[in-house]
């Protein structure tokens, strides 16, 4: 399903974020990326969506070419590729209903299949009780919550989580992650970069470490291995 083949990322200061990194995700797969800050997870994790460019190598998502691909088509990417960010990134102005309708409006899909799949997602997430509130309205959690129940709408094959529990309490943390293990077990692809040792040591699944822009582990049902 995702592909890289002696991907390297340089940037114009000269920091090589990521330094020939082959590897292979298969559909339906749950892959924890862990690492040292700087380590180049996040690189890694943005040249999936296309949020990076590599310097060189090639990289594929399902049938898309990432490096061959038109800006353009980008969109396009992106309704098979969801993204859930630590900081939630929910448009402060639209209710909870609203921000997961945007998602969906986007790619103009029929206002009565918005409707039925906004209320899906919510309940996936418990919170269709929160659905005319604000964001400012919500907890942490539920924010991040919602911006899972966005990042899904959609029905992305791939579901790509850059530190969803980084700014949340422990509890909070395992209710986001009992959501994650849900989809995951719904046939969608999880790609989660983060720092939660614990959730890493207890609901195991394959794990990436990465150590100066290389992949110096790959371990099914791994543990977290650096100390928290």
């Amino acid at each position: 399903m995702i592909e890289m083949l002696n991907v390297s990322k340089k940037y114009p200061n000269g920091i090589t974020a990521v330094n020939d990194l082959t590897i292979r995700i298969e559909q339906g797969e749950f892959v924890y990326v862990v690492g040292p800050s700087g380590a180049g997870k996040s690189t890694f994790i943005k040249m999936m969506y296309r949020e990076e460019l590599p310097t060189k190598g090639t990289i594929k998502v399902g049938d898309f070419d990432l490096v061959k691909m038109k800006n353009k088509d980008i969109p396009y990417l992106r309704r098979h590729v969801g993204v859930v960010f630590q900081d939630f990134k929910l448009l402060p102005k639209l209710t909870v209903y609203e921000n997961i309708a945007y998602a969906m409006e986007v790619v103009e899909k029929n206002p009565k299949i918005i409707k039925k799949r906004v209320l899906e997602v919510l309940d996936l997430v418990n919170l269709k009780h929160k659905v005319k509130m604000f964001p400012n309205e919500l907890s942490g959690g539920e924010q991040q919550r919602i911006a899972i129940a966005r990042a899904i709408a959609n029905m992305p094959r791939v579901l790509i989580c850059d530190e969803p529990t980084g700014n949340l309490d422990p509890e909070t943390s395992w209710e986001i992650m009992n959501i994650l293990e849900e989809i995951s077990n719904r046939g969608t692809t999880i790609i989660m970069a983060t720092h939660n040792s614990q959730i890493v040591n207890q609901v195991r699944h394959r794990v990436l470490a990465i150590d100066n822009g290389r992949i110096v582990r790959d371990q099914q049902e791994g543990e977290y291995g650096y100390e928290a």
